[in-house]
């Protein structure tokens, strides 16, 4: 998998005096449309680490196609030990990641892509020289984090990877808005009011009915993982029966089975993905990447003349 990205949203927002993670910015909350602007930019895995109110805001992205992690000390923790529970659970699994606190949201899918073009092991974006969010880091850089003690939190670390951090001007106020007060967040309303239409599809593969989408995939892929039906529907929100009637459904509809079970032995049992099963996730993977290019090029093609 070449790029994952990790959102830390397990603070407890005390200084907001309300909940950050579920505040609406126009029509969806601030953790969705973080996640929005990830798939958007084509990022292949998103980690949501999660901790005060965590129930409430799994249960709030459960269709976001995003995996979750608990920081079941987050009351006593750093936001660098979420940071490195999200990116302990990518490394191993991504060439590259993308990683931000879940209070900024303005940034552009542009920028993502500005970044993940870059080539750089370990980048900032910026704005008029000042430096923002998301950071990416590649697996090397991710691995030296992960062994730093942490002191002086996730920055303090990053300068003691060994790799010079490169500030990347892209021209994206988003970058530097966050929602740490209440003032913060009537800003970021004012200039997300302010900001172009951009594009979004949601994808489904239909025979007799739609059968097949990005959250289908999603639970493929963490079963492929994992070898686990029960911990891919843990890390995704969902009940153990829903994902078996999900899985079900598809092998009714595609007419062939997807997972290989096994059943009890001395370590339990098991599920892996059988060779179509892998081959439908693959082409459904590159299908959804290739669409969602043609999607942004026909978007400037019809409306960057009018919006």
């Amino acid at each position: 998998m070449d790029c994952g990205a990790v959102i830390v949203a397990a603070g407890m927002s005390s200084r907001m005096g309300d909940f950050k993670p579920m505040l609406n910015i126009g029509s969806i909350s601030i953790a969705q449309r973080i996640i929005a602007t990830f798939a958007q930019a084509g990022v292949e895995r998103i980690a949501v680490v999660t901790g005060f109110n965590a129930d409430a805001l799994e249960r709030h992205l459960s269709r976001s196609g995003v995996v979750f992690i608990r920081n079941e000390r987050y009351e006593t923790t750093e936001m660098i030990d979420s940071a490195k529970l999200g990116l302990d659970y990518m490394s191993g699994k991504c060439r590259r990641v993308l990683f931000t606190p879940v209070d900024i949201p303005l940034f552009t899918a542009n920028t993502v892509r500005l970044l993940l073009e870059s080539g750089l092991p370990l980048v900032c974006p910026a704005h008029k020289g000042v430096s923002g969010h998301p950071l990416l880091m590649s697996a090397e850089v991710i691995g030296r984090v992960l062994a730093d003690k942490g002191e002086g939190g996730l920055q303090g670390a990053l300068s003691r990877c060994g790799t010079a951090m490169t500030l990347l001007e892209t021209g994206d106020p988003g970058v530097l808005h966050d929602a740490d007060t209440p003032d913060d967040y009537r800003a970021l309303l004012e200039y997300h009011n302010s900001q172009l239409v951009r594009p979004e599809i949601e994808l489904r593969l239909t025979k007799e009915k739609p059968f097949f989408d990005r959250r289908v995939a999603m639970l493929l892929s963490l079963i492929a993982e994992t070898s686990s039906v029960r911990m891919a529907c843990h890390r995704m929100q969902l009940s153990y029966s829903s994902g078996w009637s999900t899985i079900n459904s598809v092998e009714e509809q595609l007419g062939y089975p997807l997972l290989e079970r096994s059943q009890g032995g001395a370590r339990g049992g098991k599920s892996v993905l059988t060779p179509a099963g892998r081959e439908l996730l693959r082409l459904y993977e590159l299908f959804e990447r290739d669409v969602k290019n043609e999607v942004e090029e026909l978007f400037e093609k019809y409306f960057s003349g009018i919006i």
